[in-house]
C-alpha cells in the first residue's frame, strides 16, 4: 500500500532529492509508530502488524527539499526471527535502512543482530532502540546498543515513539543525511576514476614557431 503524506513543500518534483528508507525490525517494536510519528507528529499505538505500508513525504533537511519514500516492513509472521526474509525482498530497493528494536524486548535486539550478514556493506544504516519511555521494563542496555552500532558502523539513538517528536524526526533526517553523503562520495569516486583514466598530452610547438631555414 502506498500512502501519500506530503506536507506542502512548493517545489517542482524534479528539484527534490528522493531518498528511500526501509524501516526494519521484529513485530511490535514500534516501526509503524515511529514512521507515523515522523510523518504526522501524531502517536498511534495500535497497528495491523500483518501489513506492509509505503509512504511518501516531503520535508526540508538542512535546507534541502527531500522527497522521502518510507517502507514500513513487517516480518512474514510473528514467529519469524530471521530478518533475511525481509531484507531479501527490500534491500535492493532502499537507499538507507532504519534498524529498530525495542529496549524492552531482548529477542527484537537479537533479531537486528542477525541482519548484518544480509546487508550490503556500503548501505547507510541507523540503529534505533525504541520504547525508552518503558525503561522500567528494559531488557537491553544502552551500552549494548552502542556496541551493536559500532559493529554496524552506524549512528545509534534511544527514543520513544510515544513521547518524542523531535528525536524521531532527527533519526529519519540523520539517516537521510547519511544517504546523501554516500551519494556524493559515490559521485566523487566515479569522477576521480574517470579523471584518473584521462591522458594528458603536451602540446608541441606549432610550425610557425619553428626556426626558419
Amino acid at each position: 500500500m502506498i500512502i501519500m503524506a506530503t506536507r506542502g513543500i512548493r517545489r517542482k518534483k524534479s528539484s527534490l532529492s528522493e531518498v528511500k528508507i526501509a524501516v526494519f525490525g521484529a513485530a511490535t517494536v514500534g516501526k509503524s509508530a515511529l514512521t507515523v510519528r515522523f510523518l504526522t507528529k501524531r502517536y498511534i499505538g495500535e497497528y495491523d502488524h500483518q501489513t506492509e505500508n509505503r509512504y511518501k513525504h516531503e520535508a526540508m533537511v538542512d535546507g534541502e527539499p527531500i522527497l522521502f519514500e518510507i517502507l514500513d516492513t513487517c516480518p512474514k509472521n510473528d514467529d519469524d526471527d530471521d530478518i533475511s526474509s525481509v531484507t531479501a525482498e527490500h534491500i535492493q530497493w532502499a537507499d538507507g535502512i532504519l534498524l529498530v528494536y525495542a529496549i524492552t524486548d531482548r529477542n527484537s535486539f537479537n533479531y537486528i543482530r542477525k541482519a548484518k550478514v544480509n546487508l550490503q556493506p556500503d548501505i547507510p544504516l541507523s540503529l534505533v532502540g525504541n520504547k525508552v519511555d518503558m525503561v522500567h521494563l528494559r531488557q537491553v542496555s544502552t551500552e549494548e546498543g552502542e556496541i551493536l552500532a559500532k559493529d554496524f558502523e552506524c549512528k545509534f539513538c534511544e527514543i520513544s515513539a510515544a513521547e518524542h517528536v523531535t528525536q524521531v524526526s532527527e533519526a529519519f533526517h540523520d539517516l537521510c543525511k547519511e544517504v546523501l553523503l554516500a551519494r556524493r562520495k559515490s559521485k566523487q569516486s566515479l569522477l576521480d576514476r574517470m579523471l584518473g583514466g584521462t591522458r594528458t598530452y603536451s602540446r608541441g610547438k606549432s610550425d610557425s614557431a619553428l626556426p626558419k631555414d
